[in-house]
Order: C-alpha cells, then sequence, then structure tokens
C-alpha cells in the first residue's frame, strides 16, 4: 500500500469520525441555551421582585398601605427573591455572579454616602426621603451669597 492511499483513509476515518460526533455536540449546546433561557428569565424574575419591593416600601412611605399588611407583603416578596437568588445560585456560576452583585453593592453604598454628606444628615447606614431630594439651602447660605454683592454696591454708590 501507497503512503497516499493510507493517507487517505486516515482522512475519511477522520471525517466519519467527526460526522458520527456532531449529533452529541449539538445536544450539549442545546442544554447550555435551554440552561441560558433560564438564567436570563430567572433574572428578569428577580428585577420584577427588586422593583416590587422598592414600589411597597415607597407606598408604604407614603402611607398608601396600611402598617399591619406592609410586614407580611414585604416578606412574601423577600423570600421569593430569595428562592430565585438560590435557583440562580445553582445555574449561573457563582465566581461571576458574585462579582457583579459585590461591585453593584458597592456602588449603592458610595452613592448613599455620597449623598449623606450633601444633605448634612449623618445617617450613612440606611436610606431616608431625604435622600431623594437635593439639600435645601439654609437662609445663611442663600443670604451669604446675596449680601456681599450688596455690600459691593453700596461701597460703590458711598
Amino acid at each position: 500500500m501507497e503512503l497516499g492511499s493510507i493517507f487517505l483513509i486516515l482522512a475519511v476515518l477522520v471525517g466519519v469520525g467527526v460526522y458520527l460526533y456532531m449529533p452529541l455536540t449539538r445536544r450539549a449546546r442545546g442544554m447550555n441555551a435551554d440552561a441560558s433561557h433560564e438564567i436570563s428569565a430567572l433574572k428578569a424574575e428577580r428585577d420584577r421582585v427588586i422593583n416590587a419591593l422598592q414600589e411597597l416600601d415607597f407606598d408604604f412611605n407614603l402611607g398608601k398601605i396600611p402598617a399591619a399588611d406592609y410586614p407580611e407583603q414585604r416578606a412574601a416578596l423577600l423570600q421569593k427573591g430569595a428562592d430565585i437568588l438560590r435557583r440562580l445560585d445553582e445555574l449561573a456560576p457563582a465566581s461571576t455572579a458574585g462579582t457583579d452583585a459585590e461591585a453593584r453593592i458597592e456602588k449603592s453604598r458610595r452613592r448613599q454616602t455620597r449623598r449623606c454628606r450633601q444633605t448634612g444628615c449623618g445617617n450613612q447606614r440606611r436610606r431616608h426621603r431625604s435622600h431623594d431630594r437635593l439639600p435645601p439651602q439654609t437662609a445663611q447660605e442663600q443670604v451669604g451669597g446675596v449680601l456681599p454683592q450688596v455690600r459691593k454696591a453700596r461701597a460703590g454708590d458711598g
């Protein structure tokens, strides 16, 4: 047998092997796609639960929700969110999810601390309503900006 015919038979065998192996790789990719869709759906549900919690807190602070109902509704939403996060942890790799969550928490803490410094409230651990608006100017700050201008004008006239 010549060397060329051996290479030809070897190439045919490799081609047949690749052809037979292809369906196995497609199933594995299909499972990854299903897991990816499930992860995406769980993340969307997690975002809906977070938004519902924020709306619940906002409505409670406005007095739209009775104080007796609020803890039950909040606990139910927190439990639902915890279940979703548990399922996400089972499906998603922990390294990327944990790093992303930690980065978002740190960013939120920096933003809250900056707001507390602006308002001068001193409360850097808990978010409250004064953080939702710009700090009001005190009467002294308002007058302090106007008085030097008035004094300059009077000094120029006199």
